[in-house]
């Protein structure tokens, strides 16, 4: 059983700082794949360096930016929990209500963009309840056990093979609907099919686990307080960044030929860990990236509304319904387009935070977590 180290939990402006890396990162990534439209259509306007630029961007941020993204809600979810516990009340059920208004948050997301992914969180978040009430050392092989990646390990042992025609199929009647459909038709094809898309999806790229790994992982880290400064925290991130940078090294040069399945993720997962022990051990070793990095901090904080505001914006910029931008540039002007999007979204962070202490989708979620219950 885990209980409180009644120590204080102040506000960590390093993880604001790579909530907003991972916010904008996951915004550049949508617009490189034109948020979702694969097409078979000629595009207008493309440059030879476009396949490059995705390839690079597709190493750097396809599925690290949801996985940071992931384990911070972990470590959000350890600090409401904890500062709980210290005020002896349970926040179980007040979190699974907060996991409720983020299931909704994502309902009227996915109406706007299929690639959603708080519902999934929800879901997720709501495994974290059980499993904080577990002694670290159980948490930790639970952690263990989840980044081995032990679906796509037993398929591999086993033979086992898992069907995802359903998914393809999926893709191809909303990549259509994307295309040549009008917005309400999009909506209504989102709503019936986001959720299971996304589940799909997460089975068939090996992140059904991984994303709960992230999510446990963030939260013990959370409880060792690693993302403080304090003890030997730094040495640590310093030994991560060694060693995950080693193992990415090593596995570039590595053809994973029928291992791929399984390996691919983990591979993922130490790219993901090199970013934030680089980000951590520059935060700490650094005052002038300290300095760069806080501009980042307003993006992260309001993380909730920039991703509800990217879904909005970025498919009516690139769906047929809207300016279908899907079939006008190709990446390298996407990824502009995407970084645009970022500068707009941190300018009215940065105009918004002059009067609000949070982002406007935060404070609503925070005022309805915190309604008054008849048992309080």
């Amino acid at each position: 059983m885990y209980y409180t180290r009644n120590l204080p939990n102040t506000r960590i402006d390093v993880a604001d700082a790579l909530r907003g890396i991972a916010v904008a990162g996951i915004i550049l990534y949508h617009s490189v794949e034109h948020f979702d439209i694969f097409t078979e259509e000629p595009i207008v306007h493309t440059l030879p360096c476009d396949q490059l630029v995705g390839n690079v961007l597709a190493w750097l941020l396809s599925g690290k930016m949801y996985g940071i993204f992931a384990m911070l809600f972990g470590l959000s979810f350890f600090i409401m929990n904890d500062n709980q516990q210290q005020k002896h009340r349970n926040f179980s059920g007040r979190f699974a209500w907060r996991m409720c208004l983020l299931f909704v948050f994502g309902l009227i997301n996915v109406a706007f963009y299929d690639g959603d992914i708080l519902m999934l969180y929800a879901v997720y978040g709501l495994l974290l309840i059980p499993i904080s009430y577990l002694p670290s050392r159980a948490v930790w092989c639970i952690i263990a056990l989840l980044a081995i990646q032990p679906v796509e390990l037993f398929c591999l042992l086993t033979g086992t093979t898992i069907d995802h025609t359903t998914l393809f199929e999926i893709y191809k009647k909303t990549i259509s609907l994307h295309e040549n459909g009008t917005f309400m038709e999009n909506a209504i094809n989102n709503l019936q099919y986001g959720f299971e898309l996304n589940l799909r999806f997460n089975v068939f790229s090996g992140r059904l686990t991984q994303l709960l790994c992230l999510f446990i992982l963030g939260m013990q880290l959370g409880r060792h307080r690693f993302f403080y400064n304090e003890g030997r925290n730094l040495r640590i991130w310093h030994i991560i960044l060694g060693v995950s940078a080693l193992v990415v090294i090593v596995l570039s040069i590595t053809g994973f030929g029928n291992l791929a399945p399984w390996f691919t993720p983990i591979y993922n997962l130490f790219i993901l860990l090199m970013i934030t022990s680089a980000v951590v051990s520059a935060w700490y070793a650094f005052e002038s990236v300290r300095n760069a990095l806080r501009h980042l901090c307003f993006f992260g904080r309001m993380s909730l509304t920039n991703y509800l505001l990217q879904s909005i914006v970025g498919s009516f910029i690139f769906c047929g319904y809207g300016l279908a931008c899907y079939r006008l540039v190709g990446i390298t002007y996407a990824v502009l387009i995407g970084l645009a999007m970022v500068i707009v979204f941190y300018i009215f962070g940065r105009y918004w935070f002059k009067n609000h202490p949070r982002g406007p989708l935060e404070g609503l979620w925070r005022k309805l977590t915190w309604l008054k219950m008849r048992n309080d």
